[in-house]
């Protein structure tokens, strides 16, 4: 199932601009405090790092992903996820937008 609407959120409005407008996000807090993000990656070839461990959810587009110690790129679209470590690193390869929600563990 794809998310397709957030209710009940704490939004900030000024977005967040990685790697100069290939990647742009929002951040917001559910009512039980827990931090997710929404966004868009444009298409391009990127490296994340990753602080608290995430999950990212494809709600449109696709696109391919890397997880750091492996040499395996998989594929993501539309009501898939992947899970990503803490304080670890991701490659993601876009071809068209690949809008995403981040859910922060």
């Amino acid at each position: 199932m794809i998310t397709e609407s957030i209710d009940g959120v704490r939004l900030t409005t000024k977005a967040n601009v990685y790697f100069d407008g290939k990647c742009v996000s929002h951040s917001y807090q559910l009512a039980d405090g827990t931090k997710q993000s929404v966004g868009v990656v444009l298409a391009a070839t990127l490296t994340f790092g990753t602080a608290a461990a995430e999950i990212m959810e494809c709600v449109a587009g696709a696109c391919e992903y890397k997880l750091d110690g492996s040499d395996e790129w998989k594929k993501s679209g539309p009501g898939d996820k992947f899970s990503v470590p803490a304080n670890s690193k991701f490659d993601i390869r876009v071809a068209e937008a690949y809008h995403y929600i981040c859910h922060y563990a």
